[in-house]
């Protein structure tokens, strides 16, 4: 029998992947007994990490901060979708910053597979600033990028570069767009994020941007979490996915923000 800790994992995969799990399916997906599955969901209902059901556990009720390779295979036709309308609002000489998260990941991507963007040669077509390493990590074999990286302390969960260190270089750099990815996004609290440290480096990137661009699927909208990133007032644009209903994007649009659905 596989180690707690190794099933937990394969637990919390299975939950990004599908929303719920089932405690009969996954006991016959891992190869373990019902009675250990129920074991394993409640521990990681104590850990604040699954919402119990009587058959099985949903994703927490609360919006909540999984890892990033925990997140990354939720939404994803939506969310490549959005990062390909993201990536086609960039022109050939901007500068562009991104944040960490799984979204803005797929607009670094769609940003690197763009040909005229390529074009060039190895001469710079586009400026990218982040704090996100694993974006770096993916652009910076891209001779066509001009690659900027923030200092500050990795966060392992995002992959991304928080505290003060991370913030000093900004005041002295500006933006054409901001591509922020959020944990939450609503009216009357704005962008908002789950860590205090990432809202931190995301509200100083999107202050130095003349386009602030929040892309987030329709499972991020008309919700919030502990730390605000920005106002509503302050940003543009949203991008978000063809399922959002009118009920969701209608009140940011009431607000002034440039709704695109991709």
């Amino acid at each position: 029998m596989a180690a707690p800790q190794v099933r937990w994992s394969k637990l919390l995969e299975m939950l990004a992947r599908e929303g719920r799990i089932e405690v009969e399916a996954a006991a016959a997906e891992l190869g373990v007994s019902p009675a250990t599955i129920r074991r394993d969901l409640d521990e990681l209902g104590r850990q604040q990490m699954v919402t119990r059901t009587h058959g099985g556990a949903v994703v927490n009720a609360i919006a909540y901060d999984l890892p990033l390779r925990y997140k990354a295979a939720r939404n994803a036709p939506e969310k490549e979708r959005i990062a390909h309308a993201a990536a086609g609002m960039v022109k050939t000489g901007a500068v562009v910053g991104l944040n960490g998260g799984t979204t803005t990941t797929e607009v670094a991507r769609a940003l690197a597979a763009r040909a005229d963007l390529g074009s060039g040669g190895n001469e710079t077509s586009l400026t990218v600033v982040t704090n996100a390493l694993n974006i770096a990590n993916e652009l910076v074999v891209r001779r066509h990028v001009k690659l900027v990286l923030t200092g500050g302390v990795a966060r392992p969960a995002s992959y991304e570069l928080i505290g003060p260190l991370a913030t000093e270089l900004l005041p002295g750099i500006t933006l054409d767009h901001v591509f922020i990815g959020v944990d939450a996004f609503d009216v009357l609290h704005g962008a908002t994020a789950h860590h205090e440290g990432e809202a931190s480096i995301n509200r100083a990137l999107a202050r130095r941007a003349q386009q602030v661009v929040v892309v987030a699927d329709a499972s991020k909208l008309a919700r919030r979490a502990f730390a605000r990133i920005c106002p509503v007032e302050e940003i543009h644009v949203l991008v978000t996915d063809r399922s959002a209903s009118a009920a969701l994007t209608d009140p940011f649009a009431a607000a002034g923000v440039e709704i695109i659905r991709a």
